[in-house]
């Protein structure tokens, strides 16, 4: 998919969505972008969709946390009544994301790997140094992390051949070639060759390669309305959301803003984390999502059934989406009303956003002939 811009890795996701709906009567879409050429990739997208041009769209930076974030604000929009309907999440195409430069006083550019998320004063630290510091600070050995990204590839692997990705994903074509399944699961690791990874970003660190997720390429969204529009569109069963919230940490442990972001608002909804049923969080690296999930008190072994970014890669602005996608996936599988779910994703910056959701049924069961 490298060749694919961002809107084309969208549209048909967005397409696939509208299929089921009126299209002139979606509200508006919400979509999270981070390393985009700017403009408006939202509408951009609606539009090579086949959206009518009623349809506006707007476009959301919160970098890691934008797809969960667009979902979040047009669950704050619907939750402000008149029933809309929304089509929300994210998109990412790190393989053609621009070159960025400042422009020099002689008017020359002055390239630069990524943006500033903070004050030079709090350190603004790169991704995996941030990883390094959490790792120890809350202790998180060479072993569990590699451990942890190890059982992510063999989840992702197990859950590919069950065909449980098999509703979710879209095919693309990229020239003559469709893609209609993830690579990035790798069926030749295991301990030895976890073990032998070296440290990739601090001398005699413990973040690797091998627990470390890599970039790329995808779009993930969802149709987000009110319950009764829901019932009225003739929807099966969806996620209801409970409670949202963003919290801010210290930039250089910015791995653990998930963790005091779903702190807050499990404490508001009076939900345990024993009481939560299933768990997504994105796996930028294995020492922050222990870090975070040992903050929580909430067992590794419950979390991303189906494996994570670990396995099947990172893409910024798309990844808090793709943790609602797998949630509805997975709650429709196990297919037991009322069960509470947990997205959450930590930030650039130090930040963390979650959301609580329940699963339930809509319409009334079918009778049985």
């Amino acid at each position: 998919m490298r060749t694919l811009r961002a809107h084309e890795l969208l549209a048909p996701v967005l397409r696939e969505l509208a299929a089921g709906l009126e299209p002139a009567a979606v509200t508006d879409v919400l979509i999270g972008n981070a390393v985009g050429g700017g403009g408006n990739v939202a509408r951009l997208a609606l539009l090579e969709a086949g959206l009518p041009v009623s349809v506006p769209g707007l476009t959301v930076d919160r970098q890691c946390g934008s797809g969960l974030d667009a979902i979040v604000l047009a669950a704050g929009l619907v939750a402000g009544g008149g029933n809309p309907l929304y089509l929300a999440g994210g998109v990412e195409s790190t393989s053609t994301a621009p070159l960025r430069a400042h422009r020099n006083d002689d008017g020359g550019p002055e390239f630069y790997p990524r943006a500033q998320f903070v004050p030079e004063k709090f350190g603004d630290p790169d991704m995996g140094v941030a990883a390094e510091t959490v790792a120890r600070k809350y202790g998180i050995s060479r072993d569990r992390q590699d451990a942890f990204a190890l059982c992510s590839h063999r989840r992702a692997l197990a859950a590919a051949e069950a065909g449980y990705f098999d509703g979710e994903l879209v095919p693309l074509t990229a020239g003559t070639r469709t893609v209609a399944v993830d690579d990035g699961p790798r069926r030749g690791l295991g301990s030895a060759v976890m073990a032998r990874f070296p440290a990739a970003f601090v001398d005699g660190g413990t973040v690797t390669a091998g627990n470390s997720c890599f970039d790329a390429d995808a779009a993930s969204a969802v149709v987000i309305t009110s319950l009764q529009r829901a019932r009225d569109l003739g929807m099966p069963d969806g996620l209801l959301v409970l409670g949202t919230g963003t919290a801010g940490v210290e930039p250089e442990v910015l791995g653990i803003g998930a963790a005091s972001a779903a702190r807050d608002v499990l404490a508001v909804a009076g939900v345990t984390a024993e009481e939560l049923d299933l768990v997504e969080f994105n796996e930028a690296f294995a020492s922050q999502t222990l870090a975070s999930l040992d903050e929580l008190g909430i067992d590794a072994g419950r979390v991303n059934l189906d494996g994570g970014a670990l396995a099947l890669g990172h893409a910024y602005g798309a990844s808090g989406a793709v943790l609602v996608t797998r949630l509805l996936a997975q709650a429709r599988r196990n297919g037991t009303p009322g069960s509470l779910a947990l997205a959450m994703i930590s930030i650039a910056g130090g930040m963390g956003t979650a959301a609580l959701l329940r699963y339930e049924r809509f319409q009334p069961p079918l009778p049985q002939l």
